[in-house]
């Protein structure tokens, strides 16, 4: 199968999810790790399944989904970052397979999602949202200038998650301190 990398990075290639990619979507969403931050009762194979279509559609229908990303030197999976659209509000998303965890490698791929978002897509804001057991996750998101606004149910996890949003224009004020972008 050939894969399209649109987006790299120093680490990551971002690609698009395939429907020949049900084994890579198992891979990660059928991690028990991964989906406990993501739903109270994991993802059946039916649910990856349905998850891989729905990025799928997502792209064809709103340019944007939670890409997957791979490791540049070997291609090996990372997970997935990106963006969903719901009515005119953008959230940014990104699950990890847990051997790629505390790398760094979630940041550099949120940056590259929030520089693609916010100069070629043209977004003005962006939200975003975790698990609150998920503290890593959440200094992710603050490390790339999201700015922390309040808590909103997330039905999945039935939980309330802690909710951020970024501004293009703290996007803009946050990259010239990060200074990779």
């Amino acid at each position: 199968m050939s894969r399209v990398d649109w987006l790299k990075t120093k680490r990551i290639a971002f690609s698009y999810w395939q429907k020949e990619d049900l084994s890579l979507a198992q891979q990660l969403w059928g991690d028990p790790q991964v989906t406990h931050y993501i739903s109270q009762n994991g993802f059946t194979k039916r649910d990856i399944k349905q998850r891989l279509q729905m990025e799928i559609q997502s792209q064809a229908e709103n340019a944007v989904q939670y890409w997957p990303i791979f490791e540049l030197k070997n291609h090996q999976l990372i997970g997935c970052c990106g963006l969903h659209k719901e009515g005119s509000v953008y959230e940014l998303g990104y699950h990890l397979v847990p051997e790629m965890w505390h790398q760094g490698l979630a940041t550099e791929a949120v940056q590259a999602v929030l520089k693609y978002a916010f100069q070629t897509l043209k977004l003005k804001k962006i939200t975003a949202g975790h698990h609150p057991d998920n503290l890593a996750s959440g200094n992710v998101l603050k490390k790339c200038g999201f700015q922390y606004i309040g808590t909103e149910f997330y039905a999945p996890t039935g939980l309330q998650h802690p909710t951020y949003e970024l501004t293009v224009q703290n996007f803009k004020h946050s990259a010239k301190h990060i200074g990779n972008l």
